[in-house]
């Protein structure tokens, strides 16, 4: 396997931890786990939902972990039937902990369990000092600046 170093790209920045943080995440990350499969949906402008199918897991199988920019989503099956004889077993009950990284400023806004799917809606909110605005234009005398001057 290929390492990449990225240290010379922060020998000179200040505050960038988590980018390098993500970075280095991301050159180490299974690209085999698969399960549970998963949905991110945009649903506004402002508005996302991941969608994750948990076919047979109930809500008290389940822990969402939202903390700083990371949402940790996992699960471990707690009522195995004790002498079930399975004739096929093809439906996955395994353990799992899926993580996702959220950009600045998106919040969790609810998580609802139907049908075997979780869904778990985000939304972006920018306060207002971050949010875009416009600046007044001051018209200035040109003519009585010029005058002053001479």
């Amino acid at each position: 396997m290929r390492t990449l170093d990225f240290s010379p790209l922060f020998r000179h920045s200040v505050g960038f931890d988590r980018l390098q943080r993500l970075l280095d995440e991301s050159t180490r990350t299974d690209t085999a786990n698969t399960y549970p499969p998963y949905n991110i949906l945009q649903t506004g402008e402002n508005g996302y939902r991941i969608s994750i199918a948990l076919a047979g897991f109930a809500e008290k199988d389940l822990d969402i972990t939202a903390k700083e920019n990371t949402l940790v989503v996992s699960g471990k099956l707690t009522d195995e039937e004790e002498g079930t004889t399975y004739l096929h077993h093809g439906i996955a009950g395994r353990a799992f902990e899926r993580r996702f990284d959220l950009a600045d400023h998106i919040k969790v806004e609810s998580a609802s369990l139907s049908n075997g799917m979780l869904n778990i809606d985000l939304v972006r909110e920018i306060p207002e000092e971050k949010k875009p605005r416009k600046i007044a234009i001051e018209v200035k005398d040109v003519d009585r600046i010029e005058k002053k001057a001479a």
